[in-house]
């Protein structure tokens, strides 16, 4: 049985929010946490689930702990779903994949790994550090793309074995509401902004090596770009997808997609909104390779 215990925080309500899932599996603990800039405490809460849950492997049994009455009853006596509607078909796709119970925490009554998840959830609604270590980077190992006299090298991967591998990225495009309409209705001058910008990922990923110097050049699998509009956010989230069968891991080409799909939005829009902003790229998930599979907020 995998335990996973999950919480939300908005300062606001809307506003600012942070999350966090702890996923306890076989005496190993990993802790999951993200924010969002204008959210609500409940938004937080499923998606702490969701982030939760999706860590795990499909078909797993799964226990899920939170002080979420709103979470906790939605899912178990069917309360109406009137808002968030996005979120709960995603934490219901989850939910199809696993075997999954549901436990209601009485909140802030001293259970050590509730109060850590609130702890973390509003340090990251506050935009603070986390303060709890969460990272898959072990510390004191030495930078590969470093030598000794800690010149820049390329790293050898000939002994490697060639396996499958994957890497999911994601990042966002703010902007004013204006702008994310035009997009949606395809009334920008230059054209179909989304469908442009997914091409341009994907070429960009195929050509990775080409922009990282230290990168190696791989023969991609398949690529692919996704867009999703957030009206509440005002942006285009962005979420681009690698797979390789080779040697080295394939992060960089997810990244580069994401990257330039986001520069590609803003080139095509940047007549009618020059304050856009595109951040939060980020590493999702990857699997495969020697370091395994891993899964960030």
């Amino acid at each position: 049985m995998i335990d996973i215990y999950t919480d939300g925080s908005c300062i606001g309500n809307p506003g600012p929010g942070g999350w966090a899932a702890i996923i306890i599996e076989n005496d190993a603990t990993r802790k999951l946490h993200g924010r969002a800039d204008n959210t609500t405490n409940n938004k937080m809460e499923i998606l702490a689930v969701i982030e939760g849950i999706e860590a795990t492997p499909s078909g797993a049994d799964v226990r899920v702990h939170s002080d979420s009455t709103y979470v906790i009853n939605t899912m178990t006596k069917n309360w109406k779903r009137n808002k968030n509607r996005d979120l709960w078909a995603r934490l219901d796709s989850a939910v199809d994949k696993r075997n999954v119970r549901w436990a209601k925490v009485k909140a802030h009554a001293g259970h050590p790994l509730n109060e850590k998840a609130d702890r973390i959830a509003n340090a990251e609604a506050r935009g603070e550090p986390v303060n709890d270590s969460s990272s898959h980077t072990t510390p004191g190992k030495k930078l590969s793309h470093v030598d000794a006299s800690g010149k820049a090298q390329m790293v050898d991967v000939g002994p490697k074995d060639s396996t499958e591998r994957m890497a999911v990225v994601t990042g966002s495009v703010l902007m004013q509401p204006d702008t994310l309409k035009l997009i949606e209705a395809n009334d920008i001058e230059k054209g179909d902004v989304l469908g442009v910008a997914r091409i341009a990922g994907i070429m960009a990923a195929k050509n990775t090596a080409q922009l990282i110097p230290l990168c190696h050049p791989l023969p991609l699998d398949q690529i692919t770009v996704e867009f999703r509009l957030d009206h509440e956010r005002s942006s285009v989230d962005i979420r681009g997808t690698a797979r390789t069968t080779a040697k080295t891991g394939v992060e960089m080409e997810a990244m580069t997609a994401v990257s330039v799909a986001a520069l590609t939005i803003y080139d095509m829009c940047k007549a009618v909104d020059r304050a856009m902003r595109i951040g939060d790229i980020r590493l999702r998930r990857k699997t495969g390779g020697k370091s395994g599979d891993i899964t960030l907020e």
